[in-house]
């Protein structure tokens, strides 16, 4: 896999990942919506410590700078 993600990406998905399960430890969200955002938080930190977004390649994006040579 190909690195496609920015440390700015990164930075940001690791933040939002990181208010969810804070919503979710202090009890703000609960049920159906808790799991459903505590999966994509899952996700979120899965992808920022890979930095390969699989969405990114469907969508020909590509956030992470490229080396010049």
């Amino acid at each position: 896999m190909k690195k496609n993600m920015g440390g700015a990406d990164r930075t940001i998905r690791l933040l939002i990942a990181a208010i969810v399960v804070a919503l979710y430890y202090f009890g703000i969200i609960s049920g159906t919506l808790a799991i459903v955002l505590l999966a994509f938080a899952a996700i979120f930190v899965l992808t920022s410590f890979i930095s390969f977004c699989p969405l990114y390649t469907l969508f020909g994006m590509n956030t992470c700078k490229v080396k010049k040579s």
